[in-house]
């Protein structure tokens, strides 16, 4: 068996499962390409008293001759085609009581359960009379669902209203790696690529499995990014649009939003956004927005505005490989080798800069780890002024209950960091802006997160922290 990497806890959790005395009921979730399927067979694959796996796209009678293939494939007796999905179960129930082996757990897993919705078919209800009449009080029962869909999966099954309400015993939400468990996945595939084209590759793919799958170890990483994104048929040119058809049964609206927000990097308030996507400010958009967060395609970050105890907060696009197509693969179409012909140019300087600091917020835990400041009570936020000119903003602030208060500036480099004068400049204004609009009683410290460290100079006194690349990269 391959060893999975990372997703400790979730390992811990379902190796528990399988030596406990009671039923099971599991739901997992998570972004397409994100290994859900890989975890449940790695754990249970030998276990399987029956898996079907939801037909993407399929009619509701496609999804019918899929679940009957599973009964054949497990052995099972299906008396006749089922007409409804109740049937199915009811037929599925009746052909697993003879195989209930009180010694071994019999682990039922349903995977892509949202595509056999289809035409609103009623699955979730059936599930839950599954569920609720006959599996959950068999002891050995481990039911796993599934899906892609993942704001079909929270509101039809984590939080259902219907026969689900309550219903599930653990619910796993699996997201994608960190650094360290890209650098893991690299070095055991024999890449020999540094921190830096490993930090590149994360920037690009996000560190979303298939994705890295999808490399070769004998090309460069820009000779990896030209042969799957530029030029005609590559491997992931349609991935953006296929990956909002699977998640959502209208996309466009969707689309839309991570599409503005891709131009504001730094983030929109929710009625900066519906104002840029001309809609109303309602509940309709705030759903849209609670299901990208759900799919960890964009992300909700505190602001601090004005006094210190007002709060608000601005919406950022979080995920690396929507980034990256966005910026880069609709404007090059046609162009062949395009990485290799624009690496280092100002354009992709710039994005690189900016997706640095999108790796540095997905590293928070790391970052207060550098600070030694695990044990110590902390929020972190972003802080924006409303009242300085020129603008300034803040993009990491952690707050600590030992009255320290770090402004942290990220900084992208190939070499060390160079603080010039006009650099110092800026820094300090943004921290004098700060403790004036805001109020604050905490020290505050400059912290400098760069890659490669601090060139030594004689500007380099209003900076009280450095934390570097390698740091980002520990586990925590």
């Amino acid at each position: 068996m391959e060893k999975i990497i990372g997703r400790e806890k979730e390992i811990t959790l379902l190796r528990e499962l399988k030596q406990s005395p009671k039923a099971s009921f599991i739901a997992l979730y998570g972004r397409r390409r994100i290994g859900k399927t890989f975890l449940i067979n790695q754990i249970f694959g030998g276990d399987f008293a029956f898996k079907m796996t939801g037909v993407i796209d399929g009619t509701l009678n496609d999804q019918f001759i899929a679940f009957a293939d599973a009964m054949d494939d497990y052995g099972l007796d299906m008396p006749e085609k089922p007409k409804d999905w109740m049937s199915a179960f009811v037929m599925l129930k009746k052909a697993l009581k003879t195989r209930i082996c009180q010694n071994k757990k019999c682990v039922i897993f349903l995977d892509e359960l949202p595509a056999m919705d289809a035409q609103n078919s009623g699955v979730a209800k059936a599930v839950g009379y599954f569920w609720n009449q006959w599996a959950s009080q068999q002891d050995n029962i481990i039911f796993v669902v599934c899906g892609s869909a993942t704001s079909w999966m929270i509101d039809n099954v984590i939080d259902s209203k219907g026969g689900l309400h309550d219903r599930i015993t653990n619910e796993l939400h699996i997201r994608p790696f960190c650094l360290a468990e890209v650098e893991e996945y690299l070095t055991r595939h024999e890449f020999v690529w540094n921190r830096q084209m490993a930090l590149q590759s994360y920037m690009i793919f996000g560190g979303i499995p298939y994705y890295l799958s999808l490399l070769d170890k004998n090309e460069s990483l820009v000779q990896n990014v030209d042969r799957l994104f530029f030029g005609e048929d590559v491997a992931l040119r349609r991935e953006y649009k296929r990956m909002f058809n699977t998640l959502y049964k209208n996309p466009n609206g969707y689309m839309e939003i991570v599409a503005a927000l891709n131009k504001r990097r730094k983030g929109c308030t929710r009625q900066e956004l519906a104002d840029i996507l001309g809609c109303s400010n309602n509940g309709h958009l705030g759903e849209k927005l609670q299901n990208l967060e759900h799919c960890d395609i964009i992300r909700k970050l505190t602001v601090r505005e004005k006094k210190i105890k007002t709060k608000d907060a601005v919406y950022q696009l979080a995920d690396f490989f929507c980034q990256f197509y966005l910026t880069f693969i609709d404007k090059s179409e046609m162009e062949l080798n395009y990485w290799a012909h624009h690496i280092n140019t100002p354009e992709i300087n710039s994005w690189m800069g900016l997706a640095y600091e999108q790796v540095c917020l997905e590293h928070l835990p790391q970052i207060k780890h550098a600070l030694r400041i695990d044990g110590i009570s902390s929020i972190a936020y972003s802080w924006r002024s409303k009242d300085s000119t020129p603008g300034a903003q803040i993009d990491i602030v952690i707050e600590r209950a030992d009255k320290i208060v770090n402004l942290c500036e990220v900084k992208y480099s190939q070499d060390e960091f160079e603080l010039t004068a006009d650099e110092e400049r800026k820094l300090r204004y943004r921290l004098t802006s700060f403790v004036s609009e805001t109020g604050i009683k905490h020290t505050p410290w400059i912290t400098l997160i760069t890659t490669e460290g601090l060139k030594p100079s004689i500007h380099n006194s209003s900076i009280q922290n450095v934390i570097t690349l390698n740091q980002l990269f520990e586990r925590v």
